[in-house]
């Protein structure tokens, strides 16, 4: 291998390590967790699949800003308030967890395993 693909393949393993650990400032939460704070009325739960994975099996109480999307609608939220945020397995949730912490929310949680987790 020549010194380019060795590079090549260097960068392409960080920008997966980078994508796939925990977002920094992020606490993760039990779906055992979850459940005891929807009892409460000053969270804001943020489901960030897509309208056709929420629609199936969404939780009533949860907002739908799919992934993609959090950029542009994060001023429909209270930046004061808790934000906990769900997909279907934690990787998308994640993502937008980290997104959430650069546009300047504090209270940011990410449920672990997802709705995978919740349901099962």
């Amino acid at each position: 291998m020549d010194w380019i693909t060795v590079l090549i393949i260097v960068v392409a393993i960080i920008i997966m390590i980078q994508r796939l650990k925990p977002a920094g400032g992020v606490e993760h939460i039990s779906t055992d967790e979850l459940k005891q704070k929807l009892k409460k009325k000053d969270v804001q739960l943020i489901d960030v699949r897509t309208p056709i994975e929420f629609t199936g099996d969404g939780i009533k109480t949860s907002k739908n800003i799919p992934v993609h999307k959090i950029k542009k609608q994060h001023n429909e939220l209270d930046k004061d308030k808790e934000v906990i945020v769900i997909c279907q397995s934690g990787v998308r949730s994640n993502k937008a967890s980290r997104k959430l912490k650069k546009l300047g929310f504090k209270k940011v949680k990410n449920v672990k395993g997802g709705m995978s987790a919740f349901t099962s």
